[in-house]
């Protein structure tokens, strides 16, 4: 094991100029990991491989970008912890705020859920919109700086310690050897598509090891408005919850434009297609036609857009191994999730707040090695409710499918947790303040929940989609 990786600062020493820090990747993790850094940097670097658009725009860096984006709870709370006021401020620039389950019509396990007032609330605006408006925040500290269209290809420094970043600019020629950035810590933040596996073993240094889980899902999004700006009127929104006995996934949300983001979902070998007829027909594959009915008469605003990249991916930087200080992953780096289950953004906002928690914390050295373990736990509940579900799904493959015994017993418990929550608003309130990350596990062992869970039979649920929201108390 790496003495480096247990004892030295990241900053110790801090060369010329002060201590420096370099950020690959402007995207939310990397801005938000940037903005904490600057409290203990002289300098702060966010290397990026785009040019950043002016306004709300997509751009090429987040493939994912035109797919639907969610801001769960737990994300909220984070984001409000790190730059004050943003919430509100996210809500001035028209962001929905979609109240769960009242809003919204949904499906899961072959049953409708009752449309209780909400107990928990989330942010369906477009990733763009998010994402600028975090990053006019952030780039506004005169501490960061940004290189843009600029590509991280490698490291410098050795098996111990990470002593800068190599980079190119996109518009030169490729064949330009690299120049060297020198910093006393890089943070990782490029995304699922990482290189630093291979940047660390080109050092000398041991690539994390991977647990993978893919279940082959595929999605295609396009954005429609349709005749009165919302569906049905005190409906924001439907979605159908994919599960092993129904594979094909679907919904409308929407948008601060007031149109909504439609998406579909099938698995390997049945990924849905792009055109704009098969596109419609696909959501006949869903076991309800209420979405087929409503795109009939919605007029379409934008190409529909593909998107296969789906696996979980969790890169163990934490295990024992040649780990050189001066090195940090985070964000989807470190843990990519099944986009479909929309947790992302939340855990890159409570991986920074993890950051900055390990930086501040008097009680201890902010060694690399403790800091990295403090942002893999702050994406492990995610991680466990994303490839706790896809384990399950058919087709399943990777490293880590096959779970232990522990999750076997957890996968049981945690299905009569489930096919309870949408009827039984004790349960369902419980359900979804750990799927929205802002209630720990535990909370479904609460005693309540366990004895729904264990001794009570589901409560009765909607046969057909409920139009409207339940009356408090009803």
């Amino acid at each position: 094991m790496n003495s480096a990786g247990e004892t030295g600062r990241w900053g110790e020493g801090g060369g010329r100029g002060g201590r420096h820090a370099v950020v690959v990747g402007g995207s939310l993790a990397g801005l938000l990991a940037a903005h904490v850094l600057a409290g203990h940097a002289d300098r702060v670097t966010v290397v990026e491989r785009d040019r950043f658009p002016d306004g709300g725009k997509p751009r090429p860096g987040v493939p994912q970008g035109r797919h639907p984006h969610v801001l769960l709870e737990g994300g909220q709370v984070a984001l409000e912890s790190l730059l004050p006021g943003f919430v509100a401020e996210l809500r001035a620039a028209g962001a929905p705020r979609v109240g769960m389950p009242s809003d919204m019509v949904l499906w899961q396990s072959g049953r409708w859920f009752r449309r209780t007032p909400a107990t928990t609330h989330i942010y369906t605006g477009s990733r763009a919109q998010l994402e600028e408006l975090v990053r006019r925040r952030v780039l506004a500290n005169p501490v960061i700086s940004v290189v843009e269209a600029t590509d991280a290809v490698g490291l410098v420094g050795d098996a111990s310690r990470v002593r800068g970043v190599l980079l190119r600019d996109r518009s030169g020629d490729a064949r330009t050897e690299p120049r060297a950035l020198e910093a006393d810590l890089v943070v990782d933040a490029s995304g699922s598509g990482t290189k630093a596996p291979q940047w660390l073993t080109a050092i000398g240094a041991d690539a994390p090891h991977e647990e993978t889980i893919d279940t082959g899902l595929a999605y295609a999004s396009r954005v429609y408005r349709g005749k009165s700006g919302v569906l049905d009127g005190e409906t924001l929104g439907y979605y159908v919850y994919p599960d092993p006995g129904q594979v094909h996934a679907g919904g409308a949300l929407p948008l601060e434009d007031g149109s909504h983001l439609v998406i579909v979902s099938g698995l390997r070998g049945d990924e849905p297609p792009t055109d704009d007829d098969e596109f419609v027909t696909y959501t006949k594959r869903l076991p309800h036609p209420l979405l087929h009915r409503w795109l009939a008469d919605a007029e379409p605003l934008s190409p529909a857009f593909g998107y296969r990249r789906t696996a979980n991916i969790r890169r163990r930087y934490d295990l024992p191994g040649r780990h050189p200080a001066g090195f940090l992953a985070t964000g989807d780096a470190l843990c990519t999730f099944n986009p479909i289950y929309g947790q992302g953004m939340a855990v890159a906002a409570m991986s920074a707040v993890a950051l900055r928690d390990a930086l501040a914390d008097p009680r201890r050295t902010p060694t690399t090695r403790r800091v990295q373990r403090a942002l893999l736990a702050a994406s492990r509940q995610a991680w466990d409710i994303s490839a706790g579900a896809d384990r399950s799904m058919p087709g399943a493959v990777g490293t880590a499918v096959a779970g232990g015994p522990a999750d076997r017993v957890a996968g049981w418990y945690l299905g009569r947790v489930q096919e309870r929550s949408p009827g039984d608003p004790v349960v369902g309130r419980a359900f979804r303040a750990v799927l929205t990350l802002s209630a720990p596990v535990t909370a479904l062992f609460a005693l309540p929940v366990a004895r729904a869970a264990l001794f009570g039979p589901p409560a009765p649920t909607p046969t057909e989609p409920p139009a409207a929201p339940e009356e408090p108390g009803a």
